[in-house]
């Protein structure tokens, strides 16, 4: 007997719930190659509204996932890695078909996807050992410097289709902002949306609080500035904005006192590495008394 086939809607992530845009708005997706049912999906095209529900969604998270320990959030970031793991054939073809890629290479992006999930959770809990210090002072003190996390991030992801791969290049951009406890809005490959906007399943079905991760399909170029110049954004990471006016972005930063990660291009496009995890974070001294006999 045969049956209707279920076209997939993809939507939205804003703080832990899939939406469509206030707006209303759609753009087309097609595929390039591959088996999937449908020839082009419509995937959600953010608004300012949705950008500034995504920041408020993101704020709101923040006191609750910072002050989580780092062996906790580790904990997070290798459940992401094992509910990705357990879904690899689904974001294979959904890369294959709208990435115009094989699948045993698209197979390879996601594995390198969970690999890098994993990497990033075993820092959780030691890059304070390594990116802190123990001052030396002179006087009867203890002098700690602690990495503590930035706050929110506005996270523009790779762009292409092609290396690194939508999936992966969202993985890259995103895993180490999470890592010290800081929370995301993330603009995902304009051309290649969908294998981000199935990993806003990924976190809604792991232990991802509400808010930490908000996902924001459509154009970075409309999108980006409003971030940029958004008061309560903390920092942003321009990785993706390569093809952007991204000197307008920094200029825009700037104002609110942002820190800016430059874009980068290439196979290596942000490559892990632990200078991604303490860019995101602002350093605190604290003074004690050192106790007396």
């Amino acid at each position: 007997m045969s049956r209707l086939a279920v076209p997939k809607t993809y939507k939205l992530y804003v703080g832990g719930k899939f939406i469509r845009s206030e707006s209303g708005r759609v753009y087309e997706v097609a595929t390039t190659k591959g088996s999937f049912s449908v020839s082009s999906v419509n995937a959600a095209k953010a608004s300012r509204k949705d950008a500034r529900d995504a920041v408020v969604a993101a704020r709101a998270a923040v006191s609750g996932w910072s002050g989580t320990t780092g062996y906790n959030r580790g904990q997070v970031l290798y459940r992401i890695a094992e509910i990705l793991d357990g879904r690899r054939a689904q974001f294979a073809e959904e890369i294959a078909a709208f990435e115009g890629v094989s699948v045993s290479t698209a197979t390879a992006q996601v594995d390198e996807a969970i690999d890098l999930w994993v990497w990033y959770a075993g820092w959780a809990d030691k890059y304070v050992q390594v990116a802190g210090n123990g001052n030396a002072v002179s006087g009867p003190f203890f002098n700690l410097s602690v990495p503590e996390p930035t706050g929110v991030v506005a996270v523009i992801a790779p762009q292409g289709a092609g290396v690194p791969g939508s999936l992966l290049g969202f993985v890259r951009a995103v895993a180490p902002v999470l890592v010290s406890g800081n929370t995301a809005v993330v603009i995902p490959s304009e051309r290649a949306p969908l294998a981000a906007l199935s990993l806003g399943e990924v976190f809604a079905t792991s232990d991802v609080p509400a808010g930490v991760v908000n996902i924001l399909s459509g154009s970075p170029a409309e999108i980006a500035p409003w971030l940029a110049a958004h008061a309560d954004v903390n920092a942003l990471d321009l990785l993706g904005a390569g093809e952007l006016e991204w000197v307008d972005l920094q200029i825009a930063a700037a104002d609110t006192l942002k820190r800016v990660l430059p874009p980068e291009q290439g196979p290596d496009a942000g490559a892990p590495s632990l200078d991604r995890i303490t860019f995101f974070t602002e350093t605190k001294t604290v003074w004690h008394t050192k106790g007396l006999l």
